[in-house]
């Protein structure tokens, strides 16, 4: 355990910091939870909505720090991906 008062500090804030960033990844997941359970429902409409909503809360990760760039850019790939094909099988 921490010995020096600025040992115990920087263990006390750590566990600040991970206790927020926990909740930042959480929010971070249940965006994207609904995109997904909105592409398995099979409604583009409603993927897309969830989509929209769940770009910003994912770009905000990044800048907080929660997510790297890359992750972030990848999976906003994928999930633009699939809800756009998702339109493409219901019109053709």
């Amino acid at each position: 355990m921490a010995n020096t008062p600025q040992a115990k500090k920087r263990a006390k804030q750590s566990e600040a910091r991970f206790a927020v960033n926990k909740m930042r990844r959480s929010r971070i997941r249940t965006f994207l939870r609904g995109v997904e359970e909105a592409i398995a429902s099979g409604d583009q409409a409603a993927a897309a909505a969830a989509l929209k909503a769940a770009q910003p809360e994912l770009m905000r990760g990044v800048t907080k720090g929660v997510v790297h760039k890359n992750t972030a850019a990848r999976k906003m790939s994928r999930l633009s991906s699939r809800v756009k094909a998702l339109g493409e099988t219901t019109t053709a």
